[in-house]
């Protein structure tokens, strides 16, 4: 079965142990890496406490002393991998590991793999109706500003664009984050623009999610830097202060 890594990013103690159980095939190889962006908890700690108890070849730390924002920590982490598929979860468990299944099966789904790329998404879309019944009507309109923002501006197709759950095969990694831009929370449109433009197949895939406290960003702030970073995606693109060139095809 092909290398699995687990990319965890963000603030707060890492539930390694529930990635490290995700597998029990012992054919199945994986490695877990997880990347503090300069938090200032005790992540990094406890994560090294499951790379003394697993080894570094099973768990990697990678910390960052200066904040990167999630985008860029990512990213290191992407570019630190050696598995086949990728996947990239956020640290606070809000999506549980096993439904790194699910998210397999949505990437088999799209076989054929053109160029050996395709990303499975996983959706928190189907928990709206229950998710807009306990927010704050101000709340409520951020998200659907936010929402119309990026349909309009950059993605289309993708109803969750910000779910922290991702696979990726290792070409459509690399592909779409070595042009990545953004660094902070709006770095998935522009991972989903990217992948858009080379036409790299996705799929959305419901998972289960659960709110986390202590994990929240500020509403009103967050989703203004956002709206700021998509208007920012679409005209650097558009004016040509970005650019993406397909690769060129090898004779």
């Amino acid at each position: 079965m092909a290398p699995l890594l687990l990319q965890l990013a963000g603030l707060g103690a890492a539930l390694l142990a529930s990635a490290l159980i995700l597998k029990q095939d012992p054919t199945f190889t994986y490695e877990v890496i997880v990347v503090d962006d300069g938090s200032k908890d005790q992540t990094s700690e406890v994560a090294f406490k499951y790379c003394q108890k697993y080894g570094s070849d099973k768990v990697r730390v990678i910390t960052l002393v200066k904040n990167r924002g999630k985008g860029g920590a990512i990213r290191m982490g992407i570019f630190s991998s050696r598995g086949e598929k990728i996947l990239m979860a956020d640290a606070d468990g809000a999506t549980k590991f096993p439904d790194v299944e699910k998210l397999e099966k949505g990437l088999n789904d799209l076989q054929p793999w053109p160029g050996q790329m395709a990303i499975a998404c996983g959706s928190r879309a189907h928990l709206e109706k229950e998710s807009i019944a306990q927010r704050s009507y101000f709340r409520t309109l951020l998200m659907y500003g936010f929402h119309f923002l990026v349909w309009f501006l950059c993605v289309k197709g993708i109803r969750d664009t910000q779910c922290g759950f991702k696979l990726l095969t290792r070409e459509a990694a690399s592909r779409t984050f070595s042009s990545l831009h953004i660094e902070r929370w709006a770095f998935d449109v522009e991972l989903l623009y990217i992948a858009q433009f080379f036409k790299i197949p996705i799929a959305e895939i419901a998972v289960n999610w659960t709110e986390i406290e202590g994990s929240k960003l500020v509403p009103f702030w967050s989703w203004l830097q956002m709206g700021k970073d998509l208007l920012f995606i679409r005209l650097r693109y558009l004016t040509g202060a970005w650019r993406l060139q397909q690769p060129r095809k090898v004779n």
